[in-house]
């Protein structure tokens, strides 16, 4: 959280340096010149430029944490049994949960920033609906941080305005406030951006409906917290309502073809996603996605830039989509399972397309020479575009640089308002045959297994499980654990016990045709404690305010201070 106090002076400046040459463009950065506040927000376009940076660039130390904590402590991704985040050890010393606070602290000073420049600088030539739109688009986002920190550290300090804190000089002085207010806190800040966004914005911008959408989501969480076995129906309808409005009324729609979401091309502004960072492979450092290095195999984009062979979907997961890394035969039963897991003689028309596409065969002779090594058999899909030049100059138009692509990361889809729905529907109920309910979780089933028969009635564990299989590897599915915790730790605890987070050995033997025995070793959490359900705040933090230890008691925030 430090980086909110170091950055706050500055941020406010930085985002007026950043500009583009058009709004769609999010980070095409020209020559730093000689902007200051007082001389920037003087038009439209200007507004706009400030926004730009919102969508990418203080969310980029985030992107390790994203996949770390929403994956890796989910289930889904395997990083090794001595990892932190598998094996639930992680300590306030760990350097990626530290750039995942850090980051997401940075984005509420950004916005923050950007909301109070539009306010007091903007100029008369700046339209109305300008500076609505702008302020709204911040307060989207600031939503988002807020919603990220408080299911992954729960009680947080609410930073309403960096002037009056730094104006002040309490910085290190924050008090945590309690959870049901910072969730009330984003409620509010998303109503307000409700009010302030048009239905439609320019192509990849955030529109009412991305508002409305993420609305649902946060009222479907809170409607667990501080309540014992059964969620609050007030708040299950409030999700239900907001998740209609976006379903009945946005121009969104589900993609046909599962795996066009995560390219570049058919993806980065696909109707279906609501909520995406936008990222260019430039050479401005932050403005670009890395996952790519981080998860793709080693030797697979032609650039020595990527380290991913060992990281890759979990046993547990390969086997909730119908398949398993003990057969040489894929089933395809479920068409999410090839985009997110790639497996033993699996073809990606779309990677490597200049050799003809490439085949996972477990082993260098490849067209990549990629190696695999993974003990799950399974490595990953999501997040990666491929060959630096093959695939992201066909897909973009520009080659991809060292550590660096221009693949969109979405944080909220119209599948996961889908479910959402169905959720609400649900509620406290064993059980439903809710029309539009099964319309929906339906609809997200048929596009994934053509095959599939429509279910007649759903529960709890259908549309948990549908959501794991929908959005796996996607930085979402431990905070679907976190939103279960509220009311029902012990089905939390439960389900990940039962979850198999091990690896094979053997498997490299098999698919060689030198072997056939595959060994498992096993590897299965205990969890016991609720405490597993909230990270540790970084140490750096608790040094600079003893405010953020366990044993100070969060407090309540003075709403009368915000004006909304």
């Amino acid at each position: 959280m430090n980086n909110i106090f170091k950055y706050a002076k500055i941020c406010a400046l930085i985002v007026t340096m950043i500009t583009v040459s058009a709004c769609e463009n999010f980070l095409n950065r020209p020559t730093e010149d000689s902007y200051t506040i007082d001389s920037f927000y003087k038009t439209d376009q200007q507004c706009f430029q400030a926004a730009n940076v919102l969508y990418n660039a203080p969310w980029y130390d985030f992107q390790r944490g994203f996949v770390s904590i929403g994956d890796v402590m989910a289930g889904n991704l395997y990083k090794g049994t001595d990892n932190a985040y598998q094996n639930f050890n992680l300590t306030s010393s760990d350097a990626d949960l530290t750039n995942a606070s850090n980051s997401l602290w940075l984005v509420n000073g950004h916005c923050n920033a950007v909301i109070e420049n539009v306010a007091t600088k903007a100029g008369t030539g700046v339209s109305q609906e300008t500076k609505n739109t702008v302020t709204g688009e911040a307060m989207v986002w600031k939503a988002m941080a807020y919603f990220y920190l408080v299911r992954g550290w729960g009680a947080i300090p609410i930073i309403h305005s960096n002037s009056d804190i730094i104006g002040a000089g309490t910085a290190n002085e924050l008090k945590k406030n309690k959870v049901e207010d910072v969730y009330e806190y984003i409620v509010r800040t998303l109503n307000k951006a409700i009010e302030l966004l048009p239905e439609q914005n320019a192509r990849g911008r955030i529109d009412k409906y991305a508002a409305y959408g993420l609305l649902s989501k946060v009222y479907l969480t809170r409607s667990g917290w501080g309540q014992s076995g059964s969620r609050k129906q007030s708040d299950l309808d409030k999700a239900k309502e907001f998740a209609a409005k976006v379903i009945n009324g946005s121009p969104a729609r589900l993609e046909p073809v599962y795996s066009n979401l995560f390219r570049i091309s058919t993806g980065n502004f696909n109707p279906e996603n609501l909520l995406s960072w936008r990222w260019i492979a430039s050479d401005q450092w932050t403005s670009q996605n890395t996952l790519q290095s981080d998860l793709s195999l080693n030797g697979f984009t032609g650039l020595a830039d990527s380290w991913g062979t060992w990281v890759g979907p979990t046993i547990d997961l390969v086997s909730l989509f119908g398949d398993t890394a003990v057969s040489k035969t894929r089933n395809n039963y479920d068409a999410r399972r090839k985009a997110t897991a790639m497996m033993y003689s699996d073809y990606y028309p779309y990677f490597w397309r200049q050799k003809g596409g490439f085949t996972a065969t477990w082993d260098d002779k490849n067209v990549a020479g990629a190696t695999f090594g993974i003990g799950t058999g399974a490595n990953c899909v999501k997040h990666i575009v491929g060959h630096y030049d093959g695939d992201h100059t066909a897909e973009s138009g520009v080659p991809a640089r060292r550590m660096a692509t221009d693949l969109a990361t979405h944080v909220l889809r119209l599948a996961d308002v889908y479910l959402i729905y169905a959720e609400a529907v649900l509620g406290n109920s064993p059980s439903t045959s809710d029309a539009e309910a099964l319309r929906l979780y339906n609809a997200v089933r048929k596009r994934a297994i053509p095959t599939w028969s429509n279910a007649t009635s759903i529960n709890f564990d259908d549309i948990f499980n549908e959501r794991r299989r929908e959005l796996a590897c996607e930085g979402d599915n431990w905070y679907d654990y976190v939103r279960l915790s509220y009311y029902n730790p012990a089905l939390a605890k439960s389900k990940l016990n039962a979850q198999q987070r091990g690896s094979f050995g053997g498997l490299a033997e098999l698919y060689k045709g030198t072997g056939t025995v595959v060994t498992l070793y096993s590897f299965k959490t205990n969890v016991t404690d609720d405490k597993i359900f909230r990270i540790p705040f970084p140490e750096v933090d608790l040094a600079m305010n003893p405010n953020l230890m366990d044993n100070v008691e969060p407090v309540a925030f003075d709403f009368s201070t915000i004006g909304y």
